[in-house]
């Protein structure tokens, strides 16, 4: 990695850290709220219904990965007609999405809530007005994807924090109404989300349009071989998607048809601690996705190495740091979050935050291979063992009736999907296999192993109360610490870090 790319990454992932703690604290307390006020039961069938609104979640995902991909290249290569032209492509694209999306949801998507989705006959008609609003904030959502993703490639991270953060804590300010305000809470929630989505649109609209010479309506330039180019792209990236998409979501609908709302509930809880663990991870990676892309587009490709090394063990030590703890104390942590957590979330929460791990590791990896542009061989691959996912799922719950068995599905099926994607990539943009293992997995597996050894050990050996649950933590973040500084780091990363911290010294010691 060159000096200028480590300053630019480690700028932007500073950033998105600060944007990231304080978005996470919100979303946090705004899930508090939000489930005291719905009720168990409530919160299962919003989870449900909006997990059907998010199987198309591929869709705008999908879009949003061809634009970075195509305007970080744009950009690696000072290509300024061709960044003109993925614009003027990509937003004519996102509107056909936005309207084929419409029509599917508020079709066949709406028949399978009022007809087939098991809901309580007496939440049914909330449930439907719901399903209406999380269609119309869905919609919304696509139009802010390509702008996003413009923002993103452009390394403009000061003004998507702060979006994101805005956007947060208007939704903070949706669950404290909702406290307030008379009605049916269930469709009053998704009209005011879908007042935010409309706001958060607009906004990202307005932004790049003053901010982006290529973000313009006056003139379309169109490129008929661009839109050839980004539709293969595309077309095999929406096909990840949409397997992502039903891994995730399909299960969930699973469990509901299996079981009761409050499984779902557990789920969805267990669903948001992942997610928003795995926040840490993909803010350094949403700074990592434009370097490797314009390395890659220069042909500096031994730069592009080291930043996918360097990306895969930074971003697995930062999960680390903060997954060990709550490994450790889970039960402690969401009794203090929620108060009374819906039954088996505990279990459910570490074994999402396990499968989260394998995944952040990843996820350096899945930006190299989009790098290349020829995807057909990795999403096919990949996606074909996401899908294996839910009917593996389904006779795993047909023979053993325990919900929690689809996690370890999704854990194995993940855990093969990593050792394929990693030769994939090898083949296609050359990545070294044993270097790989040698550089990351290594040290990984090492500050993984011994860190989890030793402070099990002492969480087992102290009592059982919240003053010693905070010494274990406590301890858990220092043997962590210590195992990364002493075999996670390389020599060249510790003389690094050293020389921050005796300067970090120097300073307060003049002041």
């Amino acid at each position: 990695m060159t000096n200028v790319s480590h300053k630019r990454v480690a700028k932007n992932t500073l950033l998105l850290y600060c944007r990231l703690l304080l978005t996470v604290g919100v979303s946090l307390f705004t899930v508090r709220i939000v489930l005291s006020t719905l009720g168990v039961e409530d919160y299962g069938i919003y989870n449900v219904v909006g997990g059907l609104v998010a199987l198309l979640s591929f869709l705008p995902s999908a879009m949003a990965s061809a634009t970075q991909r195509y305007f970080s290249f744009a950009l690696g290569a000072g290509d300024d007609q061709k960044l003109r032209s993925t614009f003027s492509v990509n937003f004519a694209l996102y509107g056909v999405i936005a309207i084929s999306a419409l029509l599917i949801l508020e079709t066949a998507g709406a028949w399978y809530v009022r007809d087939h989705l098991r809901l309580p006959a007496a939440r049914l008609d909330a449930a439907l007005a719901l399903y209406h609003f999380s269609v119309l904030t869905f919609t919304a959502s696509i139009f802010t994807s390509p702008f996003m993703a413009i923002i993103i490639a452009h390394e403009d991270m000061k003004i998507y924090a702060y979006v994101s953060i805005i956007e947060a804590l208007l939704k903070l300010t949706v669950a404290y109404l909702l406290t307030h305000l008379v009605g049916d809470k269930l469709p009053l929630y998704g009209s005011l989300l879908l007042g935010v989505a409309i706001f958060n649109a607009s906004l990202y609209i307005g932004i790049c349009s003053r901010r982006y010479a290529e973000c313009q309506f006056r003139i379309f330039h169109w490129n008929k071989a661009l839109l050839r180019e980004i539709l293969g792209f595309t077309g095999w990236t929406l096909f990840g998607q949409l397997t992502t998409a039903v891994r995730n979501h399909a299960v969930t609908i699973l469990l509901n048809q299996m079981f009761n709302p409050t499984v779902v509930a557990a789920r969805a809880i267990a669903l948001q601690v992942g997610t928003q663990t795995n926040m840490f991870s993909t803010n350094f990676n949403t700074s990592l996705y434009p370097p490797i892309i314009k390395s890659y587009a220069a042909g500096r490709t031994g730069e592009m190495y080291l930043l996918i090394f360097n990306g895969c063990k930074i971003t697995f030590f930062l999960m680390w740091v903060l997954a060990l703890p709550l490994l450790l104390e889970m039960n402690a942590v969401l009794t203090l979050w929620l108060k009374n957590p819906p039954g088996d979330s505990v279990l459910y929460a570490r074994l999402a935050l396990v499968e989260t791990l394998i995944i952040s590791v990843s996820l350096p990896l899945m930006t190299a291979a989009r790098a290349s542009g020829k995807v057909r061989l990795y999403e096919l691959t990949l996606g074909a063992m996401q899908l294996a996912i839910l009917p593996i799922a389904w006779l795993v719950l047909k023979l053993t009736q325990a919900p929690w068995t689809v996690f370890g599905v999704a854990i194995s099926v993940n855990a093969l999907m990593f050792g394929a994607r990693l030769l994939i990539v090898n083949r296609l943009v050359g990545l070294p296999v044993l270097a790989f293992f040698g550089r990351v997995g290594f040290p990984i597996l090492a500050v993984g192993s011994v860190s989890a050894v030793v402070s099990f050990s002492v969480a087992y050996l102290l009592p059982d109360n919240f003053l010693y649950s905070i010494v274990a933590v406590i301890a858990s973040l220092l043997i962590s610490s210590i195992c990364i500084y002493f075999w996670g780091l390389d020599a060249e990363w510790r003389i690094k870090l050293r020389a921050l911290v005796l300067k970090k010294i120097s300073i307060r010691r003049k002041a």
